[in-house]
């Protein structure tokens, strides 16, 4: 590798781009290989629910990625033959078959593999978007009396999805909503931030709709802040400002300690006493004080985990299901030591042919795929390990 990394910095402009396309051409091939090996695992095991959790586990995916891919592995070798022969001609990156099979997802096999016949000559040479372009006048031309199945599939498909953004900031987004529905939604937020934007307003029409949009689906008027229950992670020595470790939001990640303290010093904020081991800084009790009732076991369990168990899923654990490692029929307690956090979709994964889960003594739980691939989980620490000579030199906090 060293060699040819020397190599590659010795060439010219155009000898340059001639490496990056040849580079191009072998990923898609070997793209092509993986859609393969993923479609023949779909095959083995009837095209179980499970799959894609396993294929998320074993590429290191989210699972939405995930199921695309299995999607796509399963179109290239049953309907979508010549684009998969295109990719291994490296003429169609992975990417783009992925566009092609989404395009063509509502086409009967018959009309898809025309479809494909269609679109042999058109995909080499086009980036992702004319490839998507191409694909869907191809699914309307093979089928122009389609439109409407087409239109309600869509729609049926709507779905509300958030996803994790840099430090402090996230993304909400309606996908797939109905045209008439989305448009109306759109004009009253662009409304209400207009009548927002007065002589001393400094927030511009782009942060105006935001606040507005955000506010609406909280049930207030105008961009002022609601109440809701968020986990924020934040040891008292940062929040009294002695140190600028970072904190941690549940289902986004860590947050510089100045948002976190922002954050915890809100007016609605309730402050609860969370006792660690000190030297790994695991949860050990949940303090009782706090403005209103507690739902006592259940909290603490997901005071603990924070997140879904399920390795890389990170859904808050308030928004999931309590479940028992080992089944409640099967001799599992209703305790500290055998429930764990787990998301609607991944608890019902725990029932699925094959899949096994293990937690030990320590709360790390192993989950073992039907193929006998082991993924650990650990609950993780509200502060990193410490030794006990950093401990007895860390000074009080007062």
């Amino acid at each position: 590798m060293e060699d040819v990394n020397v190599s590659v910095g010795l060439l010219d402009d155009s000898d340059s781009v001639a490496v990056a396309v040849a580079a191009s051409e072998g990923i898609a091939r070997l793209e092509a290989v993986r859609f393969r090996a993923l479609a023949r695992l779909s095959q083995c095991r009837e095209g179980a629910r499970s799959v894609t959790q396993e294929v998320a586990f074993a590429l290191s995916l989210v699972d939405s990625h995930a199921g695309s891919m299995v999607a796509t592995a399963e179109a290239l070798t049953t309907r979508l033959p010549r684009t998969l022969r295109l990719m291994d001609q490296g003429k169609v990156s992975g990417f783009g078959a992925m566009k092609v099979a989404t395009a063509t997802a509502w086409l009967s096999d018959e009309n898809a593999l025309a479809a494909d016949a269609l679109l042999e000559g058109r995909l080499p040479g086009k980036n992702t978007e004319q490839v998507r372009k191409a694909a869907s006048h191809a699914a309307m031309t093979v089928d122009g009396e389609g439109a409407d199945k087409r239109s309600e599939c869509h729609r049926d498909g709507r779905r509300l999805a958030m996803r994790q953004g840099e430090t402090g900031v996230a993304s909400i987004e309606v996908e797939d909503g109905p045209v008439e529905k989305v448009t109306a939604a759109y004009a009253r937020i662009d409304r209400e931030a207009r009548a927002l934007k007065t002589g001393g307003e400094t927030r511009t029409l782009d942060q105006l709709r935001a606040d507005v949009a955000l506010d609406l689906l909280l049930g207030g008027q105008g961009g002022v802040s609601e109440r809701t229950e968020v986990f924020l992670y934040m040891d008292l020595v940062t929040y009294l400002g002695l140190n600028d470790d970072p904190a941690e939001l549940a289902g986004h990640g860590h947050l510089p300690a100045a948002l976190a303290r922002h954050i915890a010093g809100g007016s609605n904020s309730v402050l609860r006493r969370i006792v660690t081991d000190p030297l790994s800084g695991r949860v050990l009790d949940l303090g009782r004080d706090r403005y209103r009732p507690t739902a006592g076991l259940a909290e603490y369990v997901r005071v603990r985990d924070r997140e879904c168990r399920r390795p890389g899923c990170h859904r808050p654990a308030q928004a999931c299901d309590l479940d028992h490692s080992v089944p409640w029929q099967y001799g599992g307690h209703t305790d500290t030591a055998d429930l764990i956090s787990f998301c609607r979709r991944d608890h019902r994964l725990k029932d699925e042919p094959g899949w096994s889960y293990q937690l030990a003594p320590d709360g790390t739980l192993t989950i073992t795929t039907p193929t006998g691939q082991r993924y650990d989980s650990s609950p993780p620490p509200l502060h990193e390990p410490r030794t006990r000579t950093a401990l007895a030199d860390e000074p009080p906090p007062f």
